[in-house]
């Protein structure tokens, strides 16, 4: 029961005059054919956009940072965004506007704020206390590069090391400089000629706070007196000094260098290190030194109360290791380990029970940040096991292809999934919990799972539970099993249609009620597969090679000289379904020495283990024709209740019945018109060996064997074909020949190359640019203009039972052809009878004669029925097939049909049906079976649609748009009114053109990096839910007790010193800043946390407040500073009485 809103009725009338105006452009219809009106219930105020989250793993990762005592870790990248890990499933993204790289970052620890520092030299403090962490305060550097910065723990006063060696001390609650400045002239010795470099560390002696070490970059090293303002020792060494670290009394500390070396130095003795190693450098018997190895970039001393203490480091390997992966070298008593890591480490943090750096460190846990990885090693178990990563990191595992993004889907599917992937795990990982837990997960609001397909350049396939906007990956399919892997690089002659990556998957077509997938890669090669929960062997491999090519260019071959005994679809390798024993044999080439009739890649002839999940169920491969590679899938449809699959390219269509393993279609894309062609194109060169077609007439019932079924009602008896018809097209062939073999080999790489790069109907654009135009294209003869318009690409694909023709009464199983021509052809399905007859009697494919244009490529077709709701395709629900069925079970089988195939189906056969066709330029709403234009809407006239998604959303249905000039768009149906048009982002590569879609309940997501997806509402409920739904970062946890100092240490003071810091660094003592130095920059931060958690009159309450806070804020300012005028006038007036006083009785001479 919906309810009565008056604000709807009122948005009925506005639509009701906008959609009058709108009329203009559309189709007239006759009064007696006036479409009956549908109530819409989406109106303007559904509609919302804002980014929800972003998953993966962050993309050129720069900086590295925890919070021991919140256990959140902070991650740095170098394009400035910060992503913040908690507990898994609590994660956060946020953006510095700069878009600088991050070059270090520094908790306040268990404060809920973060230090970010930049290459821009801004340093930002940003507020962890509220979901969506903002910017407090800014402060931007003038004339100095920021280097380093250290901020002690329960310390408000920050210090930043500069480029020309200067230490600048930073206010972290106001976001101002002091004045003490420590000098990098003041702090070498005098005696010294050369500036020390960059300041590359600093840090305070864990045992007295009034000592700074400072590190600088050529190798010295200054422990320098805060109170004093002067340096108490110097240590100089000849390598220069990536890093520096503590031991935790204070005593000792160690270096790490340019030549592979660690010395480590006791505090009072600046002379020599106390110790030097090469942990990477082979020993020289004689004494020598040992020979320089890679620089050690990094050094962590940490101390355990039971044992030797840990000193882990990364790099350091020697020169002659060449190839070596990159390496965490661990140091434990005598113990080394060496780590190797997949990728090169960034950075890495000890993990430590302490925020206390004074007190015994106790590591657990070693987290380190890889170029492409967060990997966190357990310091506590022998052999240093990695934890297993709970955070989806693993997206780019291999580089994402394509994705496809299902809302609201089965409830059994993701257990069903997570079932199967669960027996996937690999083993060896610690026993121990991950221990980044920090923050609390949010409230889940949705109740409807969501999944993510991601398919990879390396074949693979990955199913993601993407419910309540986290994302958790269930299950990963590996397509390339079922193909020969070549044992070495002379073995690759057939994959050269791609250079690298031959089992890429483009297109994923899923259909969730009954879990069969279908895939398209990059060889031409299409693989359908079911789900199963059982383990099956399967000894061969089913599969059909399809040789797919519209003009051929080889006629010479000699099986081309006979015709066929039967007109079975063009150039099927084998339309009978395939005998168990063999594969389909291919000719691996022709007579003139071109390759012809083989596949890019070779199906396995062994048995093949199939583990519970998605198990192969029939391969198909496109084949080389004459020496030209097979042209790239560019769409795909996958059909359970009919049992077909169909995919076409740029030269044509190809239908596959995988129940039969038969090819029941095989045709040019121009052959699809037949006599209704538009473009009055002929074949560049029409095969001998089959009948000229006039259109889908022709074409056999079905590819398999009775000789009486297969013979086309048109095509009569006798043959239509004459020797002077012959003759001229074989004197019109030699012409073409030559000239045509290297055009095509040229225009198959063109097309190889941009369909790589992204496969979709819009790959082939640069060609088209004139499709607009294209009906009225001159009829020339030339090679190049008959290539350039046969090259209309199949764009789009969609299974659906409706009415095929305009005379039909009731809807019947259908095709529906999109091209990237505009063109929408219908193809009829006539099926025969379920259980074992669907099995032996052939599928009838028949040509309607339908045809409708739209203006630009074809991307998404979808049909409603009369009330104007969403019609989906037909489907059976998945049942287990690998389990032998009863008897009755299969009696029952025999005499049932699929419901959702019949043609007389729950629809009364006076109801009418909409067809909803989207195209790169406008949609359409066709009125069916009378094919009337309902309605039409130009959707844009300067760019065009890269996607088109006809989704469901708050019990209702509209069409969902994202153009290349970033406008994402939303219209309602069938009346197509605009109801959201909002600039987003602009196209800025290929990659958001490839991965970007649209699902159900106003969801949306696009690959943002080579390594992220993002996520997007479309939906007013989704963003006023979304504050609910987030997780949070910050809890409040008691800070851990301060290590007890002991009786002696007390009495005989050899504890921890402290230090007044404010007595030191403060405005009273050290006095201003220079203001040329750095520039304050107020943040947005307190008044974006309080606008995003507050919605309605809350918020407008918030709102108030805070305008009343800054007012009075504003007005306490004025007071201060009309005080200070006050006194200022005051010890003004004093000054001037006090000069007049003395000079009243002076004469002007004795001034």
């Amino acid at each position: 029961m919906r309810k009565f809103n008056i604000r709807k009725v009122l948005d009925g009338l506005t639509a009701g005059s906008s959609s009058a105006s709108q009329q203009q452009q559309q189709q007239q219809h006759p009064p007696g054919n006036r479409e009956p009106e549908i109530q819409e219930t989406l109106q303007s105020e559904h509609f919302q956009l804002c980014k929800t989250v972003r998953h993966g793993f962050p993309y050129q990762p720069s900086a590295l940072a925890f919070d021991p005592v919140q256990k959140i870790l902070a991650v740095g990248t170098q394009t400035g965004a910060l992503r913040l890990f908690g507990r898994p499933g609590v994660e956060c993204y946020c953006q510095h506007d700069s878009g600088a790289a991050v070059i270090q970052l520094q908790f306040l620890i268990n404060e809920g704020a973060l230090v970010s520092a930049l290459a821009d030299d801004t340093l930002h403090l940003w507020n962890l206390r509220q979901k969506r962490p903002a910017i407090l305060h800014s402060l931007k550097f003038c004339r100095e590069r920021i280097t380093f910065c250290h901020l002690p723990f329960q310390s408000k006063w920050l210090y930043v090391g500069t480029e020309r060696g200067n230490i600048h001390i930073v206010n972290v609650e106001s976001f101002t400089l002091s004045g003490y400045v420590i000098m990098w002239n003041k702090a070498i010795e005098l005696s010294s000629k050369s500036h020390p470099g960059p300041v590359v560390h600093i840090s305070d002696n864990p045992m007295d706070e009034g000592k700074l070490l400072i590190g600088f970059e050529s190798g010295t090293v200054v422990l320098w007196d805060l109170k004093s303002k002067k340096a108490d020792y110097r240590y100089t060494y000849d390598e220069a000094i990536h890093s520096v670290a503590w031991h935790h009394e204070g005593k000792q500390f160690i270096c790490s260098h340019s030549d592979g070396t660690l010395t480590i130095w006791s505090v009072r003795s600046p002379a020599k290190p106390v110790q030097t190693i090469t942990p990477h450098g082979k020993q020289l018997k004689d004494g020598k030194k040992p020979e320089p190895c890679k620089p050690i970039l990094k050094v962590e001393f940490k101390t355990t109360r039971s044992g030797e203490p840990f000193i882990i480091l990364s790099g350091g390997l020697s020169y002659d290791t060449v190839g070596r992966r990159p390496c965490l070298t661990v140091m434990h008593g005598k113990s080394t380990a060496v780590l190797e890591m997949d990728y090169s480490i960034v950075d890495f943090l000890t993990l430590c029970e302490t925020p206390y750096p004074n007190d015994f460190q106790e590591p657990y846990a070693v987290v380190v940040l890889l170029e492409k990885d967060l990997v966190l090693i357990d310091l506590a178990q022998n052999g240093y096991p990695i934890f297993e990563n709970p955070y989806p990191l693993s997206i780019h595992e291999s580089p994402v292809t394509c994705c496809e993004y299902f809302a609201d889907c089965p409830v059994d599917l993701i257990p069903a999934l997570y079932s199967v992937g669960a027996r996937q795990k690999r083993q060896g990982y610690s026993k121990k919990e991950w221990p980044i837990n920090g923050g609390n997960w949010g409230l889940g609001v949705q109740s409807y799972s969501e999944i993510i397909i991601t398919g990879h350049a390396d074949g693979s396939i990955k199913f993601w539970d993407a419910s309540a906007i986290t994302l958790q990956v269930l299950y990963k399919l590996k397509t390339s099993k079922v193909f020969e892997k070549s044992r070495n690089k002379d073995e690759k002659p057939n994959t050269d249609i791609v250079d690298e990556d031959p089992y890429a998957i483009q297109i994923i077509s899923w259909c969730p009620e009954s879990r069969m997938l279908c895939i398209a890669g990059v060889s031409a090669h299409v693989i359908i597969y079911r789900f199963s929960k059982q383990e099956v062997i399967t000894e061969v491999i089913p599969m059909l090679e399809v040789r797919l090519l519209y003009e051929i260019s080889d006629v010479e071959t000699p099986e081309g000289e006979q015709a066929p005994p039967l007109p079975t679809p063009v150039g099927s390798a084998n339309p009978q379904p395939i005998p168990p024993q063999s594969h389909p044999s291919t000719s691996s080439s022709s007579s003139d020495g071109l390759r012809d009739n083989v596949p890019c890649l070779k199906v396995k002839s062994s048995p093949l283990k199939q583990s519970p999940g998605y198990q192969t169920e029939l391969v198909i491969q496109l084949v080389w024709v004459g020496g030209e590679p097979p042209q790239q899938i560019t769409s795909l449809a996958v059909n359970s209740s009919y049992g077909l699959v169909v995919f076409g390219n740029c030269n044509g269509i190809a239908m596959v019945d995988y129940l039969q393993k038969a090819v029941l279609l095989n045709l040019g894309t121009v052959e699809l018109y037949g006599s209704n062609d538009p473009y009055r194109r002929e074949p560049r060169s029409p095969r001998k060996s089959r009948q000229p077609s006039g259109g889908l007439c022709d074409i056999s019932e079905g590819a398999v064997v009775p000789e009486d079924r297969c013979k086309s009602p048109t095509s009569g008896s006798s043959s239509p074909h004459n020797s002077d018809d012959e003759q001229k097209m074989n004197n019109f062939i030699e012409k073409v020949k030559i000239k045509s073999r290297k055009f095509s080999k040229m225009v198959a790489s063109d097309i190889a190359k941009m369909s790589r790069k992204l496969s979709l109907p819009t790959d082939l654009k640069p060609d088209l640019d004139i499709k607009d135009n294209s009906f009225s294209r001159s009829r020339s003869s030339s090679v190049t203009s008959i290539d350039k318009e046969s090259r209309e690409a199949i764009s789009a694909l969609h299974f659906c039972e409706t009415f095929t023709r305009k005379t039909d009464s009731a809807p019947c199983p259908s095709l529906w052809v999109g091209t990237t021509l505009g063109t929408v052809l219908v193809i009829a399905l006539n099926l025969p009878p379920g259980g074992e007859q669907r099995l032996l009697q052939p599928v009838i494919v028949s040509p309607s004669g339908t045809i409708l244009r739209l203006k630009g490529a074809i991307l998404r077709m979808a049909f409603l029925d009369s009330t104007g709701c969403l019609l989906p395709p037909a489907h059976e629900p998945w049942k287990e097939h690998n389990v032998p069925e009863e008897k009755d079970e299969k009696e029952k089988l025999k005499k049932r049909r699929p419901v959702s195939v019949s043609p007389s189906s729950s629809q009364e056969i006076s109801e009418n049906q909409y067809a909803v066709i989207c195209s790169e330029k406008q949609a359409k709403v066709i009125s069916l079976p009378t094919q009337n234009c309902a309605y039409k809407q130009n959707i844009t006239e300067t760019s065009f649609v890269l996607r088109g998604d006809i989704v469901s959303l708050s019990n209702s249905i509209c069409l969902a748009c994202f153009c290349a000039n970033g406008h994402i768009m939303t219209f309602s149906l069938p009346s197509l009114r605009p109801l959201l048009d909002v600039y987003y982002l602009p196209l800025t590569n290929m990659r958001i053109a490839r991965t970007f879609c649209f699902t159900n309940n106003g969801q949306a997501l696009y690959l943002v990096s080579p390594t992220e997806i993002q996520r997007l509402t479309y939906s007013q409920e989704t963003c006023e839910n979304l504050q609910e739904m987030l997780g949070e970062l910050f809890t409040p946890v008691e800070t851990p007790e301060a290590p007890n100092r002991g009786f002696f240490k007390g009495l005989f003071g050899g504890g921890a010193q402290s230090l007044d810091r404010e007595e030191l660094f403060g405005e009273s003592s050290s006095g201003k800043a220079s203001r040329s130095l750095a520039q304050h920059i107020p943040g947005p931060g307190g008044i974006e946390g309080v606008k995003g958690a507050a919605s309605g009159v809350v918020g407008e309450l918030a709102r108030a407040r805070l305008a009343l806070d800054e007012r009075g804020q504003k007005l306490s300012d004025l007071e201060e500073r009309t005080a200070a005028m006050l006194s200022s006038a005051d010890s003004f007036s004093k000054h001037a009485h006090e000069m007049m006083l003395k000079y009243k009785d002076k004469k002007w001479y004795q001034f």
